[in-house]
């Protein structure tokens, strides 16, 4: 990575993406201030306790002894700043994009936008966002994007779980409104990553991150719907899959699941969707993603409940056990987690349901500890998240597993997706 010079940056969000930015950048020796609208994340981190998995607590505490990083819900701290990031979330609220989060961030920023300072979005949204939206709401402090200070748009590319090694490892699309904007934005990132992709526009660049994800879940629809089909032609979904990988060329292997939650894949699909229909278009094929995947969790606690309601089953026990709960392996996050819609969909039909889920430390009624005694009761274990610290030949003693991850060995008392 390259070096630059220690400079001033403001990242507002301290979630799953703001944390490890303003972690690399404050290991790159900037001085950063993390702003967070919420008290209890400040604490949290004033303490030297993350809430983020790629973001060790001992990472915060080196991060807090340098000197060089802030955790702080005051805006007035944000004052000075000569890189600024949004890295905050964008909702969906009945299918449309809410920007309330970019909006107040841009609010908030605004009040501290300097001449040659430089404000980059990082958050995933529509094309047009940058412009649209950010730029007349920084303008508002009477200084123009462009000409008085610089203004950017680079697309996260956080994989949750991978550490911020992976980060920095991943290339970096960065784009500005102006070819100065653009090399502003550029070097920031030089500094923190090892390679840095130009993107020819702002709209471009927003655009690319839709079609990242957008691909992605198209993929995981279309595998998980071939997993309802298979069985009408007598064929495993998961052999044919694996024969499928073998192919060198033309092919990329995606799994059948419960459903592809988290926050990027359903909202970054959704964003881009309803971008088209306001510029005239559809997407009749990510829409019907879209519907797949939102049918996926009924898809799966069907195939459950169909097995609970099995004389052998109820006369053992009426109860599931659900093993996994966040939106994916090996992280904390539930955000838009298919595998908690399983558990409302099981309870709503009357099962007794069990949940067990060494990550999910933060939700009540949650068992962070397998043992044995949540198996002999459980009429059904029902795998939906494979982290890698579960005790696999504990769960292969139950008496019936239903494997949503193609993680156990075959077998008469293994059912897979």
């Amino acid at each position: 990575m390259n070096t630059h010079r220690s400079v001033r940056v403001a990242i507002v969000g301290q979630g799953f993406v703001g944390l490890p930015v303003a972690m690399l950048a404050q290991g790159a020796g900037h001085t950063v201030i993390g702003f967070d609208t919420d008290p209890d994340r400040v604490l949290r981190l004033k303490a030297a306790d993350s809430y983020v998995s790629d973001v060790s607590s001992e990472r915060v505490r080196e991060a807090l002894d340098s000197g060089r990083y802030l955790p702080t819900c005051d805006p007035d701290d944000l004052a000075e700043f000569d890189i600024a990031l949004i890295a905050v979330p964008t909702a969906l609220v009945d299918d449309q994009p809410d920007l309330r989060y970019i909006d107040a961030a841009s609010k908030t920023l605004a009040t501290y936008v300097r001449r040659g300072c430089t404000v980059i979005l990082e958050s995933s949204t529509y094309p047009g966002t940058t412009e649209e939206v950010v730029q007349p709401i920084l303008q508002s402090s009477g200084l123009r994007a462009g000409k008085d200070f610089h203004l950017g748009y680079s697309p996260e590319r956080v994989n949750p779980g991978a550490g911020l090694d992976a980060i920095a490892r991943v290339p970096k699309v960065v784009a500005g409104i102006d070819p100065r904007s653009l090399d502003a934005t550029a070097a920031f990132w030089q500094g923190l990553v090892d390679t840095v992709v130009l993107a020819p526009n702002i709209r471009t660049a927003e655009f690319t991150k839709l079609v990242e994800n957008s691909f992605r879940l198209l993929n995981i629809s279309f595998v998980n719907e071939l997993a309802r089909d298979a069985p009408t032609l007598g064929v495993s979904i998961w052999d044919a899959l694996a024969l499928a990988a073998t192919k060198p060329f033309g092919y990329m292997a995606f799994q059948p699941g419960i459903g592809a939650g988290g926050h990027c894949l359903p909202a970054d699909a959704a964003y881009l969707s309803w971008r088209l229909r306001k510029a005239g278009r559809e997407s009749s094929l990510i829409e019907t993603a879209t519907r797949i995947n939102q049918e996926q969790p009924a898809v799966v606690a069907a195939r459950i409940l169909a097995r609970l309601r099995r004389p052998t089953a109820l006369e053992r026990s009426g109860q599931v056990l659900v093993i996994g709960v966040t939106y994916k392996p090996d992280i904390a996050d539930v955000r838009e987690s298919s595998a908690l819609k399983v558990v409302e969909l099981l309870r709503e039909q009357g099962a007794q349901v069990q949940v067990m889920d060494p990550y999910a430390t933060h939700l009540a009624g949650v068992h962070l500890d397998l043992s044995t005694e949540l198996i002999a009761e459980a009429a059904i274990v029902a795998l939906l998240v494979a982290h890698q610290c579960l005790d696999y030949e504990l769960i292969l003693t139950a008496r019936h597993v239903f494997d949503a991850c193609a993680v156990l060995p075959p077998g008469p008392t293994i059912e897979r997706l």
